[in-house]
């Protein structure tokens, strides 16, 4: 079949589908720019997804990045996505919101960065994407800021692990509340894709939805962007960015063999962490600051794991269906961490169960035919930006000729004091279950940081907008972005912050067309 023609004379063309780039999408298209967006991946339509982990490996990002440092970061399944919706196709849909005090580190503690906005410049936007996309939430949340909008749908129903952590919490005076959810508990109609149909819970967040109910960007943003005018040019790898005079003017990607160009007057960079910093740094570009690759973060992410006698089936129910804000702040620790449960598909606890503990044959086979009574409780903890974590290029080449990147990253002793006083809240909860063949998974979730927001030119790669310090016609819209982790899922943030970006991009086109 012929490709179709690509657009011509685009005023906006987005680099990556993932939660940066699709709001942001839709925002400009509805506005009625002519915009287009070049994604990596292809599509996967709900209905062709299939419950089985392993044939659903397509919607991962499995090019290899190199991984150095004392806590070399897990690349893969984990940390990125490959497909039009990004790693939205596959992140579990958790959707809390940062509290005030996530913005301001350097301001509370003298460490960290400060953020070049307040809460309230996002709150508009928490409160517009959660409508859009259905999150699911509880009528009265403990923690943070009083919302001024009640979540759209109800939470969603508790699974095994959240109901024993929600017994354990309650032993020891933990508040906690049903989590939010960007899955839904009811039916919702999402202009450009038609009725999304209420979670299923079969607990396949990370592998897919196949009804609709989980909020990935390809059925709500990228379908009204579409509905709008948007193009969408599946499986373009961008290869590299085109400039004149000191202006961005397009990009080039190819699609299988040779290599093809689209241009237009502002290109938005939404490819994420790493591959964000790569592409600039493969040109020298935007890097005055010299902050580009700088500043790599990932939350602290250790999780706990153990059997009890229930028989749980921890592959049902949304997999974080409970959460607790009560470490937001601990003595001794710069920023804190959020609890929240865990549920599992059986691939992906056997893999970590078998490189967690090391365990192999016959005693791993004992342990695994009891995964039907596994329960799990993780944490998701600040992360401060250091000059030991950054990205760089490599000698390594790809299959297309290009640097391999290579990411430095080891915890400060800030992640260290905290992943310990994490793993023994854990241990302690799940002790008070009764829960046996008790295990931690150390780890670091998400990539964040190497191209940061700031409003000085010399320590910053974009302003707080995201428009590129040094070079016009470049914005970048994604988690690269953040000046630090934040104590809290990333997805939702992004999502605001790109269309906080979106609307600062309209008011350039506005005021140049005047």
């Amino acid at each position: 079949m012929p490709r179709a023609e690509l657009p011509r004379d685009l005023d906006v063309l987005v680099i990556g589908t993932g939660a940066g780039g699709s709001p942001l999408l839709a925002r400009l298209a509805s506005a009625g720019l002519k915009v287009a967006a070049l994604e990596a991946g292809v599509r996967h339509p709900p209905e062709q997804i299939a419950t089985d982990e392993v044939a659903q490996a397509g919607i991962f990002w499995m090019d290899e990045r190199l991984s150095a440092g004392g806590d070399a970061v897990s690349f893969g399944r984990n940390n990125s996505g490959r497909g039009v919706g990004g790693s939205t196709l596959h992140y579990t849909a958790y959707t809390p919101r940062a509290q005030a005090d996530d913005f301001a580190l350097h301001t509370e503690f003298g460490q960290g960065v400060d953020w070049p906005l307040t809460y309230a410049d996002l709150e508009p936007y928490y409160d517009e994407v959660e409508q859009f996309i259905g999150v699911s939430g509880p009528a009265d949340y403990p923690w943070g800021a009083p919302r001024k909008q009640p979540y759209r749908h109800p939470p969603l129903p508790m699974n095994g692990a959240a109901r024993l952590m929600e017994k354990a919490c309650a032993e020891i005076g933990m508040r906690t509340s049903p989590a939010a959810n960007a899955a839904l508990s009811r039916a919702q109609e999402q202009e450009g894709y038609g009725t999304r149909h209420v979670c299923t819970n079969r607990g396949f967040c990370q592998a897919g939805c196949s009804v609709g109910a989980k909020a990935s960007m390809d059925i709500t943003f990228l379908a009204l962007a579409e509905a709008r005018g948007a193009t969408i040019v599946e499986g373009a790898f961008v290869t590299g960015l085109t400039t004149e005079g000191g202006r961005v003017t397009g990009a080039e990607f190819t699609r299988g063999e040779g290599t093809e160009w689209l241009g237009a007057r502002m290109v938005v960079l939404a490819a994420g962490a790493i591959e964000t910093p790569r592409l600039l740094l493969m040109q020298g570009l935007a890097n005055s600051s010299g902050q580009v690759g700088r500043n790599f973060m990932a939350h602290v992410g250790v999780q706990v794991w153990g059997l009890v006698e229930d028989d749980l089936r921890p592959y049902k129910g949304i997999p974080g269906g409970l959460i607790s804000e009560d470490t937001h702040r601990l003595p001794g620790l710069v920023g804190g961490y959020l609890l929240q449960s865990l549920g599992v598909m059986p691939v992906t606890y056997a893999t970590q169960y078998a490189r967690g503990t090391g365990k192999w044959g016959p005693e791993l086979v004992r342990h695994l035919s009891r995964y039907n009574h596994v329960a799990g409780i993780n944490v998701l903890g600040e992360c401060l930006p250091y000059d030991h974590n950054y990205l760089e290029l490599s000698d390594e080449l790809d299959v297309r000729g290009l640097p391999k990147p290579r990411v430095h990253f080891t915890f400060g002793d800030n992640e260290r004091r905290m992943t310990e006083h994490a793993e023994a809240l854990m241990r302690d909860l799940w002790g008070r279950i009764g829960a046996q063949d008790v295990w931690a998974l150390p780890r670091a979730a998400h990539t964040i940081g190497t191209a940061r927001m700031g409003a000085d030119p010399a320590t910053s790669v974009v302003d707080p907008y995201g428009r590129a310090h040094d070079l016009a016609g470049l914005a970048i819209c994604d988690n690269s972005t953040f000046p630090s982790a934040l104590s809290v899922n990333p997805a939702l943030t992004q999502m605001a912050l790109s269309l906080r970006t979106a609307d600062a991009l309209l008011g350039d086109f506005k005021e140049n067309r005047a």
